[in-house]
């Protein structure tokens, strides 16, 4: 059977009213009503409806997350940063994936208002007029990697373009000056700053940088395979890959030691994102470091900020930096 809120307001010996501020934290309870309440509630195993309950008290206690997808090292470590600060602060966590559509993105925002206090998006082709037409004004959203013009919303952008530079200008003080790029998936934010960043840092150089070292991909290992494989078919050949993510460089380290290839003696292998595993390859990747756990964690801090302010504090827009993670693959010691 059954047990409901009428029946811990007779054996507690208050009205509905009074059960109801006292086991949702609201209004004037005194302590020892508060006790005898929730002493009824554990005697005969009472569970709110989580309905009823954000019905009364206009909360879900959920935290949306939406995500491009969620396959791989990168995703999961977001959902671990996201769901353990969530649990911190009492809250669920609602995972969904869009899938870079632009159909499903509209209905997974549709389908998470109402369910949810706030969410966090990460989509790559999320836009203002998506949101605003698709978002309750009064929803909190922080946007994770998401390049929205204007201040209405909470973001946090990694500096993919820093990062690059960076790790391009490393490969060029080893004395590379062939080093090609296995880009990331077109059209995508992340990979288009990553792809700035190498142009950049190779026209630094006069004559180091031409179209011919830039290498299609899509952020997965399979495209890495094939893109090492193509620079293995140049003349002159690259001493140097900078993959725009670790999935690609995993894929291009195994397609060079299928060829027979050394890393680093005759091609130096670089990544972006430093996933967990990257630091276990043999040999170890070199990767742009991203604390992509903190990603999450901030993000749902920032978010849980905005749900106790009613979204009406005012929105930040921080862009978190990068660093290097250097390991063997580039020819140096760890």
């Amino acid at each position: 059977m059954n047990v409901t809120i009428k029946d811990v307001a007779r054996k507690a010996g208050f009205s509905t009213a009074t059960v109801s501020r006292a086991l949702n934290n609201v209004g004037p309870v005194d302590e020892e009503t508060r006790r005898k309440v929730k002493e009824a509630a554990s005697q005969l195993r009472y569970t709110p409806s989580a309905l009823g309950r954000s019905l009364s008290t206009r909360r879900t206690d959920a935290i949306g997350l939406l995500l491009p997808d969620l396959f791989g090292e990168f995703f999961s470590e977001v959902i671990r940063g996201s769901d353990q600060t969530a649990q911190q602060n009492h809250y669920h966590l609602l995972v969904s994936s869009s899938h870079n559509n632009r159909a499903e993105i509209e209905a997974a925002l549709k389908t998470m208002r109402g369910r949810v206090d706030g969410l966090v998006i990460m989509s790559p082709h999320i836009d203002a007029r998506t949101l605003n037409e698709n978002l309750p004004l009064s929803l909190p959203a922080v946007l994770l990697n998401c390049h929205v013009e204007g201040g209405s919303f909470d973001s946090l952008n990694v500096d993919n373009f820093s990062g690059a530079v960076q790790m391009v200008r490393h490969l060029i003080g080893h004395g590379h000056e062939h080093i090609a790029i296995i880009k990331g998936t077109e059209r995508n934010s992340d990979a288009e700053e990553r792809l700035r960043g190498y142009r950049f840092a190779m026209r630094e150089v006069d004559g180091l940088h031409t179209e011919s070292l830039e290498i299609p991909g899509n952020f997965t290992e399979a495209s890495g395979y094939e893109g090492a494989q193509k620079i293995l078919g140049m003349t002159p050949r690259p001493t140097a890959i900078f993959a725009s993510n670790d999935s690609t460089a995993i894929g291009a380290l195994s397609a060079l030691q299928d060829a027979g290839i050394g890393v680093p003696g005759e091609m130096a292998l670089a990544g972006f994102d430093d996933i967990p595993i990257a630091h276990y390859l043999t040999p170890a990747l070199t990767t742009v470091h991203v604390a992509i756990s903190d990603l999450g964690v901030l993000a749902i801090n920032r978010l849980i900020h905005a749900v106790r302010q009613k979204n009406s504090h005012k929105k930040q827009q921080s862009i978190l930096t990068t660093t290097l993670a250097i390991r063997e693959s580039c020819g140096c010691r760890s």
